[in-house]
């Protein structure tokens, strides 16, 4: 006879979901309603529809943010995931060089995001800047206060200093995780590294990998402050992304209904991509 499951403890998580729920909820239903209404002030407000959702939706300023914004995520997913995959297969396994190596490795996540954004204004400054200086020696005209590229690629090599650590420390654990027994009988087999790496780690490291991808992919696209502290969203517009011209819509301009509208559709954004990466790694892993 089959013994049935005792699921009395769910009762003990329903207070801390209903929390989260409420706690998440009351503050989408306030931007819902303001998405529909165009607000003067206090007590007044009209509705409006979907007008907003229409206008952002053929906002030039906003379509450039969004092409910008795919552009950076794209650039981070391509560049840290492989990059954090070879840190972590560098770093020891065990003993004081392995904890002293994932001490260090850690050091840039314990930073908080405007003191990064702080860093790399000084550290990618031509004058006075250690990064800057030397590039500028090396016979590269580099200046990222004036130039929109060099810009552009001082947030990206920001961004890639501060969280690839995180694929790091997620790869690491995954690959500790790989039981002894595997490595032996591909040393048995007299298999090469990369043999080892592609049919033993690699398959072990896609559950992991999965929640690096997702991770990150939510992360850069949300990314503000340190863009924000490092260049100010120029020159120009040229590292203006998505959350700065939320931000200055919002706050600047106090055009709450626009700024209500963009982010409910920039909230959808980040879901369904989040969803079709999920699903996407997930159907691949099953097939195999």
């Amino acid at each position: 006879m089959d013994k049935i499951p005792d699921n009395r403890a769910w009762w003990l998580v329903l207070p801390v979901f209903l929390l989260v729920a409420f706690s998440a909820l009351v503050p989408l239903m306030t931007v819902v309603n303001y998405s529909v209404q165009d607000i003067f002030g206090p007590g007044q407000a009209y509705y409006v529809g979907t007008e907003w959702f229409k206008e952002v939706l053929t906002d030039q300023r906003l379509q450039d943010s969004l092409i910008r914004q795919f552009a950076f995520s794209g650039a981070v997913l391509l560049i840290q995931i492989p990059l954090g995959i070879g840190v972590a297969l560098m770093m020891p396994k065990s003993g004081i060089k392995g904890s002293l190596c994932l001490i260090l490795v850690a050091i840039p996540l314990l930073i908080p995001w405007n003191v990064v954004g702080t860093i790399w204004q000084i550290f990618a400054r031509g004058d006075i800047g250690l990064f800057g200086w030397a590039v500028n020696q090396a016979g590269i005209d580099y200046n990222y206060t004036g130039d929109t590229v060099d810009a552009w690629l001082t947030v990206l090599l920001m961004d890639v200093w501060h969280w690839t650590p995180l694929v790091a420390l997620l790869c690491y654990s995954g690959l500790r995780a790989i039981p002894e027994a595997f490595y032996q009988a591909a040393e048995i087999d007299r298999a090469s590294k990369w043999a080892v790496f592609r049919y033993i780690q690699l398959p072990r490291l896609k559950s992991v990998l999965i929640i690096a991808v997702l991770l990150r992919f939510m992360d850069s696209f949300m990314i503000y402050i340190e863009p924000f502290v490092l260049t100010g969203g120029g020159p120009g517009s040229s590292t203006t992304f998505l959350s700065q011209t939320l931000t200055t819509m919002a706050i600047g301009q106090f055009d709450l209904g626009r700024a209500a509208a963009f982010s409910l559709i920039y909230f959808l954004i980040v879901l369904l991509i989040s969803w079709l990466f999920f699903t996407a790694i997930t159907h691949a892993d099953k097939e195999k």
